[in-house]
């Protein structure tokens, strides 16, 4: 397919989220008209207000429930470009149903509706995750795209309600994804644009998406204000936890740009790839976070742990890494560093004042999957 380019113009689904607001602005300081999808007309109010700036550069459009049938039929027209962010990413759903049904019915909802709306749509991107391919392993392992998280889907099949939570979610991006790709096997002598999906996985940095309280952190950033800028939660995980526990991550506005250069790239069409920084451990932040100069001024203590001891330590294993080499080919993206990513985001917090003690007195959403002394 051809590239798309300034000034087209693309619809961003759930456009109001953590991930989908930077994709927004990506779109929008690059020239690129930009329609956006929320489920009320008070959720746009934010968004609006945002990027007031950009005056008609911006439309911002209710889609009610993602998984209804012909949800997104009036807003993919005029389109050149879709990018489809708007799936639940939590873990306290109690029903597996909970989580796969929006991922699943949303993605090949807006899917459908391209097919039979969206005339002028070249591309369409889907923002998927590490979760779809990652699996639990022994030793350490380095994923490529060619790797599928059957695992997960297996332990819901399994266990149902009784599965972990980390477990339902994963199925709902393996299963989300995998319908993407099949859609576009059963309907490829129907369809003249292609579809791209991007796998990050923990996505970190400062939010612009509307933070009224604790549960308006998404799930990995709060995640990262729990462990690196709460001395007393982080007490709770304990020293162990913060020099072994981590993952991989990237900055939100990086992976923003990936979204951009997903459509502007010919050669990103019809591909699954990787979005990812490198791997971490919480005591790499922490360290970034006490190494700050001056220090940020917040209401209590950052957490110390126990410096060095995270991915510079000799010792430190990587459980999971992923291969990147896709993203650096096609996309060429030079990835922030995790002091400039902590930097940002403690200037963040500060520039928020009340949010820290408004968070500390709440529990996470993910409260029951939290490490314990």
């Amino acid at each position: 397919m051809p590239a798309i380019q300034s000034p087209g113009k693309v619809l961003v689904t759930g456009a109001n989220g953590y991930i989908a607001m930077w994709v927004v602005h990506e779109f929008l300081i690059r020239g690129y008209t930009v329609r956006g999808t929320v489920r009320s007309a008070k959720k746009a109010e934010h968004i609006q207000k945002q990027f007031a700036e950009f005056g008609d550069k911006l439309e911002v459009v209710v889609v009610e429930d993602i998984t209804k049938e012909g949800a997104f039929d009036e807003v993919v027209k005029g389109v050149d470009a879709v990018a489809h962010t708007a799936s639940p990413f939590h873990f306290n759903a109690h029903r597996p149903e909970e989580l796969i049904e929006p991922a699943v019915k949303g993605t090949v909802g807006v899917l459908q509706s391209v097919l039979k709306h969206g005339t002028s749509v070249k591309r369409v991107v889907v923002t998927s995750s590490v979760a779809a391919i990652v699996r639990d392993e022994p030793a350490p392992v380095t994923f490529t795209e060619n790797d599928w998280n059957q695992q997960s889907l297996d332990l819901v099949n399994e266990l149902g309600e009784k599965a972990p939570n980390m477990a339902k979610y994963r199925a709902s991006k393996t299963l989300a994804e995998k319908a993407a790709w099949k859609f576009v096997e059963d309907h490829k002598r129907d369809i003249d644009w292609d579809v791209t999906t991007l796998n990050p996985p923990f996505v970190f940095e400062p939010a612009i998406h509307e933070l009224t309280d604790p549960a308006s952190l998404n799930t990995s950033a709060k995640a990262f204000y729990d462990y690196v800028a709460d001395a007393s939660e982080a007490e709770v995980a304990g020293n162990d936890f913060l020099a072994k526990g981590g993952g991989c991550w990237v900055d939100v506005r990086d992976l923003a740009e990936a979204h951009r250069l997903a459509l502007e790239k010919q050669e990103a069409g019809g591909e699954r790839i990787i979005i990812c920084s490198g791997p971490f451990k919480w005591q790499d932040f922490i360290d970034a976070a006490n190494a700050l100069d001056p220090p940020p001024k917040l209401s209590k203590p950052i957490p110390k742990g126990r410096p060095g001891s995270g991915s510079g330590h000799p010792h430190t294993v990587h459980l999971a890494n992923y291969d990147t080499s896709k993203s650096d080919r096609v996309f060429g993206l030079k990835y922030r560093t995790i002091a400039t990513t902590t930097k940002d985001t403690f200037a963040d917090y500060q520039a928020r004042g009340a949010l820290r003690e408004s968070i500390s007195k709440n529990h996470s959403s993910c409260d029951s999957d939290r490490p314990k002394r």
